[in-house]
């Protein structure tokens, strides 16, 4: 749904965005993650056809944003960081301008009025002055701006900046909801644990390039190969680690840890793989009663992968 190839911008003796080649798929969340001035915004400007690359390409549900802007924004729907509001204009007024600015015919704005203020939980604030709103509100007002024309993508800039943590939790639902409505959402943000739980896939970037990206499984096992599982049987397994060890060689499977009921092992695999390690224990009659996989939270990630880009800067130095 949305690809880019060897995009850059370049402001005089500034390079904001380095060779960017990237992959969203269709219905996908992407979590685009990296500090203030990393590169995020430029990237997402420049594929809402606001800003031209100093070079390479960039399409958006196979419409070039570069060559075709105007066609593109017909499937783009995107909301800055800091989005202007009118201090003398009511919620519906503000949504009825922008739905006319899309060129949206009287009846079918009032529709989608009522839709989307439904959908993003601001119904109630319909008649209110949008300057009157707390934070979280306007944000969710922005949203359903956003929405008006209906778009099948979405770029959110930082939508969780400034927003209290319960303002948080209702803009992951939010987010979660749009998802299960087959948007794709690009969502970028330097609050790490906003995207942990509702990302298919993440971006690191740093210093305008991209570190790493992929799907959140592909992530994790990539910056931290050998994976930690978490065994709890209902009771006393002693057998259990000295199976797995012959079941599993010893590159793939280790285990690091046992008690009496519980057990860790690190593992090298994808979630496939994973399964039959589980498949194998309830196969030879262990009563498991809990198994998962320890998480490296993605803070972690973030750190593992911009200290490995420090130290290579350093090596070349």
């Amino acid at each position: 749904m949305i690809r880019t190839e060897g995009l850059t911008k370049r402001y005089k003796n500034v390079l904001a965005l380095d060779s960017l080649d990237l992959e969203i798929g269709e219905g996908e969340i992407f979590g685009f993650i990296g500090p203030n001035g990393a590169g995020k915004t430029t990237t997402i400007r420049i594929l809402s056809g606001l800003l031209m690359p100093s070079k390479g390409k960039a399409t958006v549900g196979g419409i070039d944003v570069i060559r075709r802007p105007r066609k593109a924004r017909t499937l783009i729907g995107y909301m800055p960081e800091f989005f202007g509001v009118y201090q003398e204009m009511r919620v519906w007024e503000y949504l009825d301008f922008f739905g006319a600015a899309f060129r949206i015919g009287k009846r079918k704005r009032r529709e989608r009025m009522d839709y989307v203020l439904d959908l993003t939980g601001t119904e109630e604030m319909r008649d209110y002055f949008v300057d009157s709103l707390s934070t979280g509100m306007k944000q969710r007002v922005g949203i359903a701006k956003t929405l008006m024309h209906d778009p099948m993508v979405l770029f959110l800039d930082e939508p969780a900046s400034g927003l209290d943590p319960r303002a948080r939790v209702e803009m992951r639902q939010l987010l979660t909801a749009l998802k299960e409505l087959g948007k794709t959402v690009m969502v970028s943000s330097h609050i790490l644990p906003e995207l942990a739980n509702i990302c298919d896939s993440i971006g690191i970037i740093q210093k305008a390039r991209l570190l790493i990206s992929g799907s959140m499984e592909e992530v994790m096992h990539r910056v931290h190969k050998n994976r930690v599982i978490e065994i709890e049987f209902r009771k006393h397994a002693a057998k259990a680690p000295k199976y797995l060890e012959e079941a599993f060689p010893e590159e793939k499977l280790k285990v690091i840890e046992q008690s009496e009921h519980l057990i860790r092992v690190e593992f090298d695999g994808l979630d496939d793989e994973i399964a039959e390690v589980l498949k194998y224990l309830v196969k030879k009659g262990f009563p498991v009663l809990w198994f998962r996989e320890v998480m490296t939270d993605l803070e972690q990630v973030f750190l593992t992968v911009t200290e490995e880009m420090a130290a290579g800067a350093r090596a070349e130095e």
